[in-house]
């Protein structure tokens, strides 16, 4: 049989797992919103921590770390629960189990990568807090000291 008498369209192709063609403009798009968003973030987060205010360079690390709180929560109600089978015989329970669906090391152990996953953005908003202050309070020292040398 001769590959050059069969037409390309009858060929049936398997799927590669190749992204089609307008997928990639949606990526690219997606990437460049959530970089905007990342952006005008610690550009917030500069701005609030060099405010003569401490208060206000805390704002955004508090609800970091308050949804990562949520998120434990959500785990832990999630993971703490059971199941229950019932069998039912001319209306009436033959039987009634309870099993528990995960393990408590596993609940432990999904918990703790959780809370440190969804804390990473609170270490990084609180660093930013500390670098800001650290740079204003070795400003505010350095006019302090040439007030004195007046």
């Amino acid at each position: 049989m001769n590959l050059d008498s069969i037409p390309i369209d009858n060929i049936p192709m398997e799927s590669s797992g190749v992204i089609e063609t307008g997928e990639p403009v949606a990526v690219l798009l997606f990437l460049i919103v959530a970089l905007g968003i990342c952006a005008g973030i610690i550009a917030l987060q500069i701005y609030l921590s060099k405010r003569e205010s401490r208060l206000l360079g805390l704002i955004m690390p508090a609800v970091s770390f308050s949804f990562s709180l949520m998120a434990l929560l959500g785990v832990l109600l999630y993971s703490a629960h059971s199941g229950t089978s019932t069998q039912w015989v001319n209306g009436e329970i033959v039987e009634q189990t309870t099993t528990q669906l995960a393990s408590t090391a596993s609940i432990i152990g999904g918990a703790v990568y959780i809370f440190v996953l969804f804390n990473i953005p609170t270490v990084i908003l609180v660093a930013i807090y500390a670098a800001c202050r650290n740079h204003k309070n070795k400003h505010r020292a350095l006019d302090k000291m040439n007030v004195q040398d007046l």
